[in-house]
């Protein structure tokens, strides 16, 4: 059977590329906006970031001024504290009737 050359049912396409072209435009805008939006949460962010790391700083720094100071504190507590043990086992080797060599050998 022979072939027929070419159809004969050919439909005349009419594409309305002006309306595809602001379509595409209308969608190009609209991601161009979202971009824009998205940029600046951005840079919000990044300054949030700045302010909360630079917070984090000032509390380690006050943080370990605390851990010093409170080192010192323990530390004079318990110089204190042996100072008065000492002196209290001064005073009972002396009331005793003991002579201050044997009592700095004792001390040593």
């Amino acid at each position: 059977m022979p072939r027929t050359k070419g159809s004969k049912n050919k439909k005349s396409l009419t594409v309305d590329y002006a309306a595809l072209i602001a379509q595409k435009q209308a969608d190009k805008d609209a991601a161009a906006n979202e971009i824009a939006a998205v940029a600046a949460n951005i840079e919000e962010l990044k300054a949030e970031l700045k302010s909360k790391k630079t917070a984090a700083k000032k509390l380690d720094k006050e943080l370990a001024k605390l851990v010093a100071k409170k080192a010192a504190v323990e530390a004079a507590a318990a110089e204190a504290a042996k100072r008065g043990e000492a002196e209290a086992m001064l005073k009972k080797l002396l009331a005793e009737g003991m002579s201050a060599d044997e009592i700095i050998d004792k001390l040593k």
